[in-house]
């Protein structure tokens, strides 16, 4: 795998990311994190530590504009996103057995990825975003693209590009129906930004080799006292997904 400092998506920028070694060297473990988030967001070093205690090397990645990645934070998109994931991917050597693990609109980026590329032969998605249009709509729907924020959030401009990237995706599940790898959803029960029905959603759509977790009153991002059941489950999932 090429090191941090080469990984560039199509359009030149670097990419952030942080490794985090295991014992089990023929498999990597992407996480990608979800919209105004980065790699180190908590959910997503508590999972990747806790993975690699367990052995799954992992690798956690911002998107372009996201984070230290370059980039302008404007032009994230689901679209640009999974022109990131790809480029990460490309750095990882054939012989090595991938899984992804996306958290929110990560999880759309992963879902849409993996319907696409087989080289994830492992997937699971955090509180994963599934109605996409439904998401910008309800969050940022009294917000004007290209003068107001997301949450508020003056380092998070609310952009046309984006509004109109989730609009026209809609929803990912024509994608969920054609992932064909292993796939693990997890939810929270009382996830007030991307509600626990767009999982169901998805693990009702997905034809292949599917489980559906909902952890009883977890918000969004869960919190510290879901993590071991998350790690937990996830380690299950890969040691019988990959071996």
């Amino acid at each position: 795998m090429q090191s941090t400092s080469q990984i560039q998506n199509l359009q030149g920028e670097r990419l952030d990311v942080a490794f985090h070694g295991g014992m089990k060297l023929d498999a990597l473990v992407v996480l990608g994190h979800g919209v105004t988030g980065n790699k180190d967001r908590p959910l997503l070093v508590a999972v990747a530590e806790g993975l690699a205690a367990k052995g799954w090397s992992c690798l956690r990645i911002s998107f372009s504009g996201n984070g230290d990645s370059e980039g302008e934070f404007g032009e994230s998109t689901i679209t640009k996103e999974i022109g990131d994931l790809s480029a990460v991917l490309k750095t990882v050597p054939q012989e090595k057995r991938i899984a992804y693990i996306g958290h929110s609109m990560g999880a759309a980026v992963g879902v849409l990825t993996a319907s696409r590329r087989m080289d994830i032969q492992a997937l699971v998605s955090l509180a994963g975003m599934t109605h996409a249009a439904d998401f910008v709509e309800r969050e940022f729907g009294d917000v004007e693209p290209g003068k107001g924020c997301m949450w508020d959030d003056e380092d998070c401009p609310l952009s046309e590009a984006y509004v109109e990237d989730l609009k026209t995706i809609g929803n990912t599940l024509e994608a969920a129906s054609s992932v064909k790898q292993p796939w693990l959803l997890i939810h929270g029960s009382a996830d007030d930004v991307v509600p626990v029905k767009d999982s169901r959603d998805a693990f009702d759509t997905a034809q292949g080799v599917k489980e559906l977790i909902e952890i009883h009153g977890a918000g969004h991002v869960f919190g510290e006292e879901s993590y071991d059941r998350i790690v937990d489950s996830v380690d299950s999932f890969l040691s019988a997904a990959l071996g």
